[in-house]
C-alpha cells in the first residue's frame, strides 16, 4: 500500500522492534475526527489492548483514549513486532468502530508515532503525563471524571 502522507516514510525509518523495550506510541483517527469520544468506542480499543496484553503481544504500563487519539505506553513481548501489534489493534478496532458509527472508508491514520523509551527515563513519569492528557486538554477537571485511561502506577 502506497501512502501519501508527508512523513509517513520517516516514522518507519530506524523503527526496531525490541522485546522487552519499553515503547511510547500515539495514533489518530482518520482526520482526527471525534470518533472515540462515546463511551462504546473507546472501550473497543481498550479492550483490544488488553487483547494485546492477554495474548503476551504486549505488557500495557499506561494507556489514554482521547475523542481523536490514542496514546500507549507498553513493554514489547517476545517475538512481536511493533508495526504487527499497533497494526492488529489498528485492523480490529476499525472493522468494529466504523460499524459502530456507521462509517465507510478509514477509521484510523495510517501509521502510528512510537518512541522508544532509553534508560534514563523515568518510566513512571512518562505514564503519569499520557494519563493526564485529558486534563491538558480540557476536557476533564479530574482524572477520577475521565474513564477512558489506565496506568500500573497510578489508581482513578
Amino acid at each position: 500500500m502506497k501512502h501519501n502522507c508527508p512523513g509517513h516514510s520517516a516514522l518507519r525509518k530506524g523503527r526496531r522492534s525490541i522485546p522487552g523495550q519499553i515503547y511510547l506510541l500515539t495514533w489518530a483517527t482518520h482526520k482526527r475526527r471525534p470518533w472515540l469520544v462515546s463511551v462504546p468506542a473507546a472501550r473497543e480499543v481498550i479492550r483490544s489492548l488488553k487483547y494485546a496484553d492477554d495474548s503476551r503481544w504486549t505488557h500495557t504500563l499506561a494507556f489514554v483514549v482521547m475523542p481523536d487519539h490514542v496514546h500507549w505506553c507498553l513493554e514489547l513481548g517476545a517475538e512481536h513486532r511493533l508495526d504487527r501489534v499497533v497494526n492488529s489493534v489498528k485492523s480490529f478496532t476499525s472493522n468494529r468502530l466504523r460499524s459502530l458509527h456507521q462509517i465507510r472508508g478509514s477509521f484510523w491514520q495510517d501509521g502510528f508515532h512510537d518512541r522508544a523509551a532509553r534508560a534514563d527515563d523515568n518510566i513512571a513519569s512518562m505514564c503519569r503525563y499520557i494519563v493526564a492528557n485529558p486534563l491538558r486538554a480540557g476536557i476533564a477537571t479530574d482524572l477520577g471524571d475521565f474513564p477512558h485511561w489506565d496506568s500500573v502506577w497510578l489508581e482513578p
